[in-house]
Formats: structure tokens, sequence, C-alpha cells
């Protein structure tokens, strides 16, 4: 076909995606969501000791029966907790950004799913367990705000992979990642592939959720890190093929290619080069492809299809 008719139709199909996204963003910017954010981290380090009883009535989510008024006490009064308070009041003083990024976010949870009941958000100061940097528990959305202030940040001795995800702007992947624990069909089988997409469905639930996120973001790469998946994903996949490892169930695979890394293993040169988890970067992928193919598929529908109709469906073959 002569390219003076391929370009004028590919700006035809470019509009018409476009024009399509803009009506479903004015849809979800038209619905109607406040969340109400209580700074439990300020009202802790704020509370003069000897009103300690007054906060525990207030707050009684935060103090666990079993623990005695000196722990609490204590932490009020170090100067190391009372260092990281100031640490996150520099960054964190005006929450307001955060919360009306929170409230676009879950404008766009409402549009997918209509009887989502909005949470209410407390930020608090924790023991830095990177694992819970966002907690999602009966209606709450416990954000913990020492584990997003920035990569560099003096307080962080932890490996750079994990160090790298520290910063202001993966709240909001964070929240998705924990508020969708548990509506996500679990793999009704250990095989690599079920694993893989079953990552896949999260990241997917970002690329409509928080549409304006680059993928690096929403994966938790590094720019170089999207373009080195996207530059070798013909090799990962032959290499998937060829190992076998698609229907593989050793759960040794999951550290390889699925959980977080410093970098994935292929036991090939390679390896240093590569960032953590690729295998659910291909998952992801698998995923869009099937969505891309079968445009009937409600978001929600996504959510509970099973691994090997989504794969068996999804057309995917890696860009070259």
């Amino acid at each position: 076909m002569n390219k003076y008719i391929l370009l004028p139709l590919l700006f035809f199909f470019l509009i018409i995606s476009c024009d399509k996204k803009s009506k479903t963003e004015k849809v979800v910017e038209a619905i109607p969501v406040e969340i109400k954010v209580n700074r439990f981290d300020k009202a802790f380090f704020e509370t003069p000791p000897n009103q300690l009883p007054q906060l525990k009535i207030k707050y009684p989510l935060f103090f666990p029966e079993g623990n005695d008024d000196a722990v609490w006490l204590e932490k009020m009064q170090n100067p190391q907790w009372r260092e990281l308070y100031g640490e996150v009041q520099n960054k964190y003083a005006d929450f307001e950004p955060e919360k009306a990024e929170i409230e676009t976010l879950f404008k766009h949870i409402k549009y997918y799913f209509p009887e989502t009941k909005v949470p209410e958000v407390y930020t608090v100061i924790g023991d830095m367990d990177y694992k819970n940097k966002v907690i999602y528990s009966q209606g709450l959305l416990i954000i913990c705000l020492e584990l997003y202030l920035g990569k560099e940040h003096k307080f962080y001795e932890f490996p750079e992979y994990l160090k790298q995800n520290f910063t202001q702007n993966q709240i909001l992947p964070d929240v998705v990642d924990s508020y969708f624990y548990g509506k996500i069909a679990l793999p009704k089988d250990n095989t690599l592939m079920s694993q893989m997409i079953y990552a896949g469905k999260e990241l997917y639930l970002k690329d409509l959720l928080l549409p304006e996120l680059s993928d690096a973001v929403k994966m938790g790469y590094t720019p170089e890190q999207i373009t080195w998946s996207q530059e070798n994903e013909p090799f990962i996949w032959s290499y998937f093929i060829e190992k076998q490892l698609l229907f593989d169930t050793d759960q040794k695979l999951n550290a390889r290619f699925i959980s977080q890394a410093p970098f994935s293993k292929f036991y090939l040169e390679i390896d240093n080069e590569s960032p953590g988890r690729i295998g659910s970067w291909i998952g992801w992928q698998i995923v869009r492809s099937f969505m891309n193919n079968n445009e009937q598929v409600t978001l929600p529908q996504l959510l509970q299809m099973d691994a090997k109709e989504i794969f068996e469906k999804s057309k995917y073959k890696p860009k070259k």
C-alpha cells in the first residue's frame, strides 16, 4: 500500500483512539469522590506525652492492646523517631497534592468497579517495612510515609533495587497493589505462566487506573530498564520457550523472574544487565495483547479469568 495512503489511515485511527480515551476520562472526572485523610503521623508526634490517653481514644486502631504506654511515650520522645518525623514533614507537610491524586485514582476505580467504597486514608510513620508500604484493610488505606522520602535519603539502608521505588511517584502504584490484593483470582496452578499472567493483571490495572503514569513508574523500573526489556523481549520469550519454562512448576522460577530482585536470573552474561521481575513484565505484555484482541472483556472479568485462557487468546508475539 502506498505510504501516502497509510499515513492518513494511521492518523485517523490515532484520532479515534484518543477520542475514545478522552470520552472515558471525561466520564471519570465527573464521578464524585472525596477522600478523608487522617494525619496520624502528625497527631502522634505533635501530641504532648501527657495527652497520650486522649490520642489512644481518638486512634484506637494504632494502639493494640498488650503494649504498655511506656512503648508509645518512648517513641514520641525518641530523638531518632523525631528526626524521621521531621524528614517526613519536610516532604509531606502539605498532603493535598497526594490527596488529589488518590481521589483521581478512586474515580477511575469507581468507573470500572462502581460498587467500590472509597476508603478512609491514614498517613503513618512505621518501621520501614518495605513489603507493606501501603496497607488496605477493612475500608482503611494506611500509607507509610517514611518509605516515600526519595531513593537517596540518608535513612535508607536498603539495596539499590529497593530504594529506587522509595519515591513519591510510587504511592499511587502501591495503593493499587494493596487495594486489589485479594480481588484478583489466584492462579489455578504453580506454573511460571500462571504467575506471569497474575502479575500481568496487576500491572494492567495500572494501565487503566493510572493512565497518566509512565510504564517505568507503573512497573517500578527506571526508564533504562523499560528500554532494556523492550529491546530484549524477543530473546526473553525465546529463552522461556527453549528452556520449556512456561508450564514448569519449579518454585525457584518465581525468585528468578517474578519476585523483587536486583536482576533476573537467566544464568547468562546478561543477568547483570537485566532488571528483576522480567517475568512479570512479559506477563503484562501478554495481558495487554489479550485485552487488545478481546475488547468485549471487561476489567472485572479479566481479573477472574484463567491464565491459560488469557494466554491462548492473547495472540501474543514479542515485538521485534
